[in-house]
């Protein structure tokens, strides 16, 4: 079956850096985008980036521009974000999606990001 794992989260203080990983299973991985999506406490869902299949076209939300970076490794089955200078509004549950941006089929379990000093 279908499975999306993240991991990477935790606690960072204002201005460092996570880089979350996606390990997916149970579907060919290589042919389809991904996204990632996060949920701050007591907010909906916010697309944050999406990947192409082949990995080599990515779309951002404004909040993540210039500080988040999407990759992907079809040979290992998984997807990253890669978080710089992260702030307080960060902070919320990120997930990893299959499907571009609000066309998810199917996400993970999600991992905690608390920025705070």
């Amino acid at each position: 079956q279908v499975q999306l794992v993240e991991s990477g989260g935790g606690l960072v203080q204002p201005g460092g850096s996570l880089r979350l990983s996606c390990a997916a299973s149970g579907f060919t991985f290589s042919s389809y985008p991904m996204s990632w999506v996060r949920q701050a406490p007591g907010k909906g869902l916010e697309w944050v980036s999406d990947i192409n299949s082949g990995g080599d076209s990515s779309y951002y939300a404004d909040s993540a521009k210039g500080r988040f970076t999407i990759s992907r490794d079809n040979a290992k089955n998984t997807l990253y974000l890669q978080m710089n200078s992260l702030k307080p509004e960060d902070t919320a549950v990120y997930y990893c999606a299959i499907g571009p941006r609000e066309k998810y089929t199917y996400w993970g379990q999600g991992t905690q990001v608390t920025v705070s000093s």
